[in-house]
């Protein structure tokens, strides 16, 4: 069975919409394009890496438009690495409607998104998910996923999308590595799904967790 990783930029209220630019998702937004100002040479070689050993891409409807614009013709240019990598794996795509599956390697889901995609995890070693808020609700909700690359941006919008809206459920992760920071302040995070539910109580050293030598 392979794994799952989910690839997520938000700020630092977790507003997770249309970081890429104005147009990918404007409606109700004023904000679009809030990642450019703050992107450096550290959070892209951070995300670079976290795209290395894909074999292959699970996208949202919006998302996979707007890369099916765009990376195709990218092959040469400043993202060669990325273009060649996203243009060579297959594609699936998470849709209700008709997408234009043109972008070579496409395919659209079934109906039954959850079946669909754990047949996408038994198929490949390491699928990633970019963007797609949508698809990122029922992920969390199913727990169809099993690593979470997040990085918080530092700035605080008030609207928008979340990351987490309406499509988690209690749920434990662990941090896989320290958190990096960029030069601009963006923090890179790195969580792994963990077992069971997160668990309650009080401030006693035995519920916070710290050992008593008495």
């Amino acid at each position: 069975m392979g794994l799952i990783h989910i690839e997520m930029f938000a700020t630092l209220d977790l507003v997770g919409q249309a970081p890429g630019g104005p147009g990918e998702d404007p409606v109700g937004f004023p904000f679009g394009g809030w990642q450019a100002p703050l992107l450096d040479e550290v959070a892209g070689s951070q995300v670079a890496a976290a795209y290395e050993g894909t074999d292959a891409l699970l996208l949202g409807r919006r998302t996979y438009d707007i890369f099916a614009a765009f990376w195709p013709h990218q092959e040469g240019g400043e993202d060669d690495a990325i273009a060649r990598l996203f243009n060579r794996v297959p594609k699936y795509v998470a849709s209700v409607g008709r997408p234009d599956l043109s972008w070579a390697g496409s395919t659209q889901l079934g109906p039954d998104l959850p079946a669909a995609v754990r047949e996408i995890r038994d198929r490949h070693e390491h699928v990633s998910v970019v963007g797609s808020l949508g698809l990122v609700q029922t992920l969390l909700r199913e727990k169809l996923f099993d690593r979470l690359d997040l990085w918080v941006h530092p700035i605080v919008l008030g609207v928008g999308k979340k990351l987490f809206d309406g499509g988690a459920v209690p749920t434990n992760v662990v941090l896989l590595e320290p958190p990096v920071a960029s030069p601009t302040g963006t923090v890179f995070l790195r969580y792994g799904l963990a077992d069971g539910t997160p668990a309650t109580g009080d401030m006693t050293e035995t519920d916070r967790g710290v050992r008593s030598d008495g």
